[in-house]
């Protein structure tokens, strides 16, 4: 019997962990197209260091005039595929690894934070040849004001992989791994917060939050995340854009460090220290409502998947 209940609470686990992963891969893939040119806003200004920052829709005003009115909506499909898996992995790695430490006991932040970097780190070493890409796919065509920016000829997500491996060799698909894996720290600081205030409202007692609530506190997780974090995440768009060449005679963990120091301290010397947060108006823009919007749905998605299996779980859970 111990043996039974023990194997159906593991079936239980990777059964909810499941929903979660395709709860927060269907909201996110919904809420990033709705947001999705002022990810392509954010995305020029961090890696075209000639475009001047303005203010968000005047970017998006110049490129819609300059390369027409799709041109917001250029790598759509890539970026869809390479969040769909992101985030599925993500959320999975997030409820299975927190099932199996916490076995029904409360979570507290520290516990959050930890098991959101461990499922970060995994997320980020499956997923960023995805991200390189789809970087590289969503900038193929675009009028940079850098002249030194070499076009690229990609037909597709295949091909793109393809002319990385041959042209770069199969490590250029890891390219910025180094700063992606320092930057599972933003959603790990995002989860422990949006969990921590999930926490205190539920305090009166177990009850379902309201879709605004979700969405504020989606909102306030996702802002300071991002802001802590922005430096490295325009230094990860400019590694993975593949522009970025130094000499790598030491260690690549050593060349990895010395290229993301270089990064910024040029950034720093040619801009200021407010050149680090180059488009972070928009970044905050877009993370911020796509991540509420993403909150909104996985919470919707989940509690209505698990009120449908919930009468049998209820059954079972009595009978144990």
């Amino acid at each position: 019997e111990i043996n039974n209940s023990v194997k159906m609470s593991s079936e239980v686990f990777s059964y909810e962990s499941l929903v979660h992963a395709v709860s927060g891969a269907v909201g996110s893939v919904t809420a990033m197209t709705v947001f999705f040119p002022l990810d392509t806003a954010r995305l020029r200004l961090q890696v075209d260091e000639n475009r001047k920052a303005k203010s968000t829709p005047a970017i998006l005003a110049e490129i819609v005039k300059e390369e027409g009115f799709l041109a917001p909506y250029r790598g759509w499909f890539p970026v869809i595929c390479s969040l769909c898996c992101s985030n599925f992995v993500y959320f999975y790695c997030f409820h299975s690894l927190k099932a199996s430490w916490l076995k029904g006991k409360q979570s507290v932040p520290s516990t959050d934070l930890i098991i959101g970097i461990a499922a970060g780190v995994v997320n980020v070493l499956v997923t960023t040849p995805l991200w390189v890409v789809n970087t590289r796919l969503k900038l193929q065509g675009s009028k940079f004001r850098n002249a030194d920016i070499q076009p690229t000829n990609y037909s597709g997500i295949l091909d793109a992989f393809l002319q990385i491996i041959r042209d770069e060799s199969v490590g250029a698909l890891w390219n910025g791994t180094f700063p992606s894996l320092l930057l599972v720290l933003n959603p790990a600081i995002q989860f422990m917060i949006y969990e921590g205030l999930k926490r205190q409202l539920k305090r009166g007692g177990p009850r379902e939050l309201s879709s605004f609530e979700v969405f504020i506190i989606g909102a306030v997780a996702k802002a300071v995340a991002t802001t802590v974090t922005y430096p490295l995440q325009t230094i990860q768009s400019i590694l993975r854009f593949g522009q970025f060449k130094d000499a790598t005679d030491a260690s690549k963990l050593l060349s990895s460090l010395r290229t993301i120091k270089c990064l910024l301290v040029n950034r720093v010397r040619k801009y200021g220290i407010l050149g680090l947060f180059k488009g972070l108006e928009a970044k905050l823009l877009q993370t911020v409502l796509t991540a509420a919007l993403m909150f909104i749905l996985y919470e919707k998605i989940a509690s209505c998947t698990f009120r449908v299996m919930g009468l049998k779980w209820g059954k079972k859970s009595k009978h144990k």
